[in-house]
């Protein structure tokens, strides 16, 4: 089990974008993990609205931190399967993915994550504006 700083620093290592964006791990472990996407202008597609690509990337990075938070440095855990549902337009503030643990099994981690917009006070707003399902293949 890894602390949310140890996440965080085993995701910078392995990907430097993620620290260009200032992504934050707030909470890992537990079957479950939080991340931040701190708000930047170059999230903003046509339309001003936050790209598909961030959410992805978001979700994709609070299932790698849950799993790491759960499981420890299982750094060679890849992405084997993302589904993605758009559900409303995000506010052009901080992004904040909630993911949990459906399923732990020995050779692959099914996942579920919410996505929210910040409510401009630091917490989720009450609405999602994504819902994501992942599975991960485990070494």
């Amino acid at each position: 089990m890894l602390t949310a700083e140890q996440v965080q620093d085993v995701i910078y290592s392995g990907l430097p974008a993620a620290a260009d964006t200032g992504l934050l791990v707030e909470q890992a472990g537990n079957h479950g993990a939080r991340v931040r996407q701190p708000f930047r202008d170059s999230m903003i597609r046509p339309g001003g609205t936050v790209s598909g690509p961030t959410m992805m990337g978001l979700a994709d990075a609070a299932m790698y931190a849950a799993i790491l938070g759960t499981l420890g440095r299982v750094e060679m855990a890849v992405t084997q399967n993302l589904n993605i549902n758009f559900l409303r337009r995000p506010a052009p503030r901080d992004l904040i993915a909630e993911c949990r643990i459906i399923r732990l099994g020995r050779r692959s981690v099914v996942l579920e994550v919410s996505l929210f917009s910040d409510d401009g006070a630091g917490q989720a707003d009450e609405a999602p504006v994504a819902h994501v399902t992942g599975i991960y293949a485990l070494p």
